[in-house]
């Protein structure tokens, strides 16, 4: 693989590569270049000269690009979901429908195109006035490995939609997707120097796109500490942002939920792609009247996913993606077990055998009892670790539930119509689900509260997110 520069796939200047592994087996999937800081300027000078051309383009002409884009990776959907599976771990239906969404951001942005174009008022003594909308210019964004297509089509719809041109940075253990995808953009008719993709580490590829002056706007998703760096990077030049720093969602079950509905949101809510979602159930608070009941129910579910392989037929959980993450995992379940911070009664453990030697399997584990003020609590746990706690009622749970530094997303469980007013009310997190947990459809904004970050994501409002206003009044 090579990176896309100006509409050319070439080495960097270094001449450096890194190797990309499965993290099932260990196994080398393909080489990316390693990119410089002056690789980075390159894309800037090519998304500068595109710029005029594509902005000047009408919307619709421009969102096309997308749509037939879209048909394409709906064509190839099998074998790229394989490409993903291989670098990412995850188990190959999660991979072709992570591919398949993608393909729906870019047919919602292209359906949304003929909008955000502009506002016309008559303002009484004032005459009349115009809101004019126009495209940012060159923006950079940088994406993480858990979700690599979908977090690359929220970046790249909307911001090329609204007219702009970018340097995206894949995360170096799952470059590989986004520059096949980048690849099928192309061959869709998305004119050269409007979508760079430039691969490399963080300290340099992802350090330059912050800072370099010509960019307008800086899109990060990743972990707080990150965020901040990117953020005191893009302050000299008071850079446009959004910042989707993570999560420690907290999931509320209550005594008049259905119990096998909240199980089975439990299962995908928090071992889907192993875990490694922002907006995954982190925390459960269970109601002391059903917790019994729910937990025995959970656990029977919980030890039947099947883990492996995500290319082999039936698994149900792959690997962690790379061995800082897994490594992070073990730690946190470690220390809880170290002091004596719950009761492990699933997993705990990496599984035992041949087929898991080379990856980074870990299996999917509940640990109950928690105490309130546990490391499993107050951490962001990145992987399929759920920590359990039992409330007695919708005071404690809500509490608990908001007694965290994030605020990305929550999930309250139950029939009863108070109860929904009340947590959609007071729950602190940019998304709130009720009686459901993790999906995200294109249409609904996405972004956090407190730490979990600043902007928004998805929806019509993400277009105003690469768009600056300018007001006209006119007086006759």
């Amino acid at each position: 693989m090579k990176m896309l520069i100006n509409g050319e796939w070439r080495d960097s200047v270094s001449g450096k590569v890194f190797e990309v592994r499965n993290p099932a087996t260990g196994e080398l999937v393909d080489e990316a270049p390693f990119g410089s800081e002056d690789d980075v300027r390159s894309a800037v000078e090519a998304a500068g000269e595109a710029f005029s051309d594509w902005s000047a383009r009408s919307p619709r002409d421009r969102s096309k690009v997308l749509l037939f884009a879209a048909e394409e990776v709906r064509r190839r959907n099998t074998d790229l979901g394989a490409l993903l599976t291989t670098e990412q771990g995850k188990p190959i239906r999660e991979a072709v429908d992570e591919i398949n969404g993608f393909a729906n951001i870019l047919e919602y942005y292209h359906a949304l195109s003929a909008g955000k174009q502009g506002e016309f008022l008559k303002i009484r003594g004032y005459g009349r006035a115009t809101v004019q909308r126009r495209p940012l210019g060159i923006c950079g964004a940088i994406i993480p490995w858990n979700m690599p297509a979908i977090i690359m089509g929220w970046k790249i719809g909307a911001a090329l939609t609204a007219g702009n041109t970018m340097i995206l940075k894949p995360a170096r253990t799952a470059p590989l997707t986004c520059m096949k995808l980048a690849e099928i953009l192309g061959e869709a008719g998305l004119p050269p120097g409007v979508l760079n993709v430039v691969t490399g580490p963080g300290e340099t590829v992802g350090r330059e796109i912050a800072r370099n002056p010509g960019v307008r706007k800086v899109s990060f998703t990743g972990e707080v500490g990150t965020g901040r760096q990117v953020a005191l990077d893009a302050a000299p030049a008071l850079k446009h942002l959004t910042l989707e720093l993570g999560g420690s969602d907290p999931m509320i079950v209550c005594d008049d939920a259905d119990i096998k509905a909240a199980v089975e949101g439990v299962i995908r809510g928090r071992f889907y792609n192993c875990g490694q979602v922002c907006t995954a159930v982190k925390r459960l608070y269970v109601f002391e009247s059903i917790a019994e009941e729910f937990i025995r129910r959970l656990t029977a579910r919980v030890e039947a996913i099947v883990v492996g392989n995500g290319m082999d037929r039936g698994v149900g959980m792959g690997p962690l993606n790379n061995r800082a993450g897994f490594m992070r995992v073990v730690t946190q379940v470690d220390t809880a077990r170290e002091r004596d911070e719950g009761k492990i009664i699933a997993g705990g453990r990496t599984p035992d055998g041949e087929a898991y030697k080379h990856g980074f399997f870990f299996l999917p584990t509940l640990i109950t009892d928690v105490p309130y003020d546990s490391v499993l609590f107050s951490e962001e746990v990145f992987g399929p670790v759920l920590p359990i706690a039992t409330v007695p009622g919708l005071d404690e749970a809500l509490e608990l539930a908001n007694n965290s530094r994030y605020g990305l997303g929550a999930s309250v469980w139950t029939r009863s119509a108070d109860v929904i007013a009340r947590a959609t009310e007071d729950l602190e997190a940019g998304i709130v689900w009720v009686n459901q947990h993790l999906r995200i459809p294109p249409e609904v904004p996405f972004g956090g509260t407190k730490s979990s970050g600043i902007g928004s994501e998805n929806g019509s409002r993400a277009l105003e997110e690469y768009m600056e206003e300018k007001a006209v009044l006119i007086r006759l």
